[in-house]
């Protein structure tokens, strides 16, 4: 009773890590030469350094991000701060501010001047709360969309969170997102980042754990077609070959939403996307700059620290897919060497536009998303974009592969 898992994205994998844990026969299909699917690491000739194709950052109340890498052995992967902590910057003033929530549920760091956004009162921390119970309405119908708070912590946390204007977001999903995370405290709301990269937190120790149970993922091999025959898939149609899916058999298609759309009749799936614009600097980041800066009043939103380069990424970049990349790079580079005191002079660089990062995570969007178990008896999907309550994380997709994991059993 063989469980095929197509695709070896994040959702991919964590669907057949589940099911190998359990005993279950699994057999895994990639259609690139690699694992990771937007999750990826690669070597990068520009600037001599293995990078990723977007910088990730993962919250310690992440439960399914914690389930995983423990169960991977990579739980020494990811990193950050002891305590909450989120430094800003106003790359137009210089003013900067972090944000402090106490490690326990109460919020009694809002009570603190030094721990709040500057210029905000409790009170208008309280004006958030109707978020937290938010159903399907944008974040700007439920919660006030300006002033301090909004613009120098909600708004970039919550545009991060969707990939989408934050205003105009879904509020069911923004409410999710903050409910699990910082309305439970700071233990709940420390920045983790992987290093050295993606691939070794969240990628290669999976595949390697997979190898050592018999699970081998089969890369370069794209599905062509399913095989249908009345309520169940039956066969597996890579092109040149055509794997059986015998009675007893379960399939997880944990492949993107047009891919889906296109392998499985009738499927409805979110239909925009927005991208997200990564750029990486081979510039060593200052001994003092903290593991991931925010910045306000710049193009670039976040900045990160590694040991060998400076990353930054821009959320629902969709304005500036048609800058020349290297104009592009200047512009960043400029941002980055302001705000850190660094020569103007751009350094090797590498610009990564991933034009469909995400589905746009609106309330139209959102109810767009298809449930994980399909009419066929024996398939079942996976993936950020499928209804797993959040928008499209590393955490919505790991847990949409347990989901669809236990399905399948």
């Amino acid at each position: 009773m063989t469980v095929h898992v197509v695709g070896a994205g994040l959702a991919g994998l964590s669907a057949a890590v589940e099911l190998a844990a359990l005993g279950r026969p699994v057999a895994v299909y990639e259609a690139a030469p690699r694992a990771g699917g937007r999750c990826r690491s690669y070597h990068d000739a520009q600037i001599g350094a293995v990078i990723d194709n977007g910088n990730h950052l993962v919250l310690s109340g992440n439960g399914a991000v914690a389930t995983y890498l423990d169960r991977i052995g990579a739980s020494d992967r990811v990193s950050g701060p002891v305590e909450a902590a989120f430094p800003f910057l106003d790359a137009a003033s210089g003013e900067r501010w972090t944000v402090r929530p106490s490690m326990g549920r109460m919020p009694w760091w809002l009570l603190d001047k030094a721990r709040r956004v500057p210029g905000t009162r409790v009170g208008d921390y309280l004006k958030l709360a109707p978020l937290l119970a938010a159903r399907n309405a944008t974040v700007g119908d439920y919660v006030p969309t300006s002033g301090p708070l909004w613009e120098r912590l909600f708004e970039p946390v919550l545009l991060a969170a969707l990939n989408t204007a934050a205003a105009d977001g879904s509020a069911k999903l923004a409410g999710r997102v903050l409910r699990e995370t910082m309305a439970r405290g700071g233990r709940a709301s420390r920045p983790l980042i992987a290093k050295p990269n993606l691939a070794a937190a969240f990628v290669d120790p999976a595949v390697a754990w997979l190898a050592a149970r018999g699970v081998p993922v089969v890369n370069s091999e794209r599905l062509r077609a399913l095989v249908f025959d009345g309520e169940r898939v039956t066969g597996l149609d890579f092109g040149d070959r055509t794997v059986v899916v015998a009675e007893g058999d379960a399939v997880i298609l944990a492949v993107p939403a047009p891919v889906a759309a296109d392998l499985v009749p009738n499927l409805i799936v979110p239909t925009e996307f927005r991208a997200i614009i990564s750029a990486h600097f081979a510039h060593r980041p200052p001994s003092m700059m903290p593991p991931i800066l925010g910045l306000t009043n710049a193009t670039v939103e976040w900045i990160f620290a590694f040991e060998d380069r400076i990353s930054v990424t821009i959320s629902a970049a969709d304005r500036l897919l048609d800058t020349p990349r290297g104009e592009l790079a200047e512009i960043l580079w400029a941002d980055v060497a302001k705000v850190l005191t660094l020569r103007p002079e751009l350094p090797r660089w590498q610009v990564v536009k991933e034009r469909r990062a995400t589905f746009a995570a609106t309330p139209a969007q959102d109810a767009l998303r298809p449930p994980q178990r399909t009419w066929w008896a024996n398939l079942v999907l996976a993936g950020d974009w499928v209804q797993t309550g959040l928008p499209a994380t590393i955490e919505g997709a790991l847990r949409s592969g347990v989901t669809a994991a236990a399905l399948a059993r």
